[in-house]
């Protein structure tokens, strides 16, 4: 069965879908994207998917279709891929530059396909994650957004990847810790959580704002502060999380050893009650 993906107001095959030559997104970066995960056919946390979504369209002055176009589109996806554990991405552009302004509609893009998760091994064993030599300049508009402005990012992570690392960590022009490529990150140090706060500025990551409900319900403490590469250096624990990977814990950064070079107790405990959280959100099928 051809793979099916929904573009603008149908499905259709996935050999068949185009866009204009003259996308906005084609020809300028200018939009938005969010990675997401379906378990037993629901896909979790998808308001927060679709807030943050709406949120930087209203900012960045990208177009849109409204919530529940999105959402049916999101459903029909999966069930003309016959999916029910799955990644999607939503890509959305202010369409083709060759028509006025006043008649452009936005283009939408689902795509679904089987969920591939990360080796189990990345979770026993901690992954290694490097320090990337990029700076995130703090005035820059786009940063914050989820857009498809992704090529440096892309940059940062394949050169990760040659070094056999997982990932690697962001820091802002003034030296503040901030984020992953494609993840956000979290420390532990004497028991307390800590993150970058989203003002860093970072991505307001659907997986991030999860573990810190999951703290605040647990009554575990979490700080979102500055953070520096002494904080990493001295963390006792630290992972990443996206909605794909949810909590990959982190044994090394770079030739340094994170706390006992392998997942700790905090994360260990928090991987458990990320994985709970999403089993009670997707328990029913769409």
């Amino acid at each position: 069965m051809s793979e099916k993906v929904f573009l603008n107001d149908k499905l259709v095959d996935i050999d068949e879908a185009g866009v204009s030559v003259t996308d906005s997104g084609f020809l300028y970066g200018a939009g938005l994207f969010e990675t997401m995960r379906s378990c037993n056919g629901v896909v979790f946390s998808l308001k927060d998917h679709l807030d943050r979504l709406f949120f930087s369209a209203r900012v960045l002055s990208i177009q849109t279709y409204d919530k529940k176009y999105i959402t049916d589109a999101i459903y029909k996806v999966l069930k003309a891929n016959k999916l029910v554990d799955a990644r999607l991405r939503l890509t959305l552009t202010n369409g083709p530059m060759s028509v006025s302004e006043e008649e452009r509609k936005p283009t939408l893009l689902i795509t679904a396909t089987k969920l591939q998760p990360y080796p189990k091994e990345y979770y026993e064993k901690g992954v290694l994650v490097v320090l990337s030599p990029f700076r995130q300049n703090t005035t820059e508009p786009t940063y914050g957004h989820k857009t498809t402005s992704y090529f440096p990012r892309m940059i940062a992570l394949a050169d990760a990847h040659r070094k056999r690392a997982a990932e690697a960590l962001w820091f802002t022009v003034d030296n503040r810790l901030a984020e992953g490529c494609i993840s956000n990150v979290f420390l532990v140090k004497d028991s307390i959580l800590y993150t970058p706060p989203i003002e860093t500025p970072v991505l307001a990551g659907v997986a991030r704002k999860t573990v810190c409900q999951i703290a605040l319900k647990n009554s575990i403490k979490l700080a979102e502060k500055s953070l520096y590469i002494d904080d990493v250096l001295d963390a006792d624990e630290i992972f990443l999380t996206n909605v794909i990977m949810q909590i990959l814990p982190i044994s090394s950064v770079e030739k340094h050893t994170v706390g006992e070079g392998r997942p700790g107790v905090m994360t260990k405990k928090l991987q458990k009650m990320f994985y709970e959280a999403i089993k009670a959100e997707c328990k029913q099928t769409k």
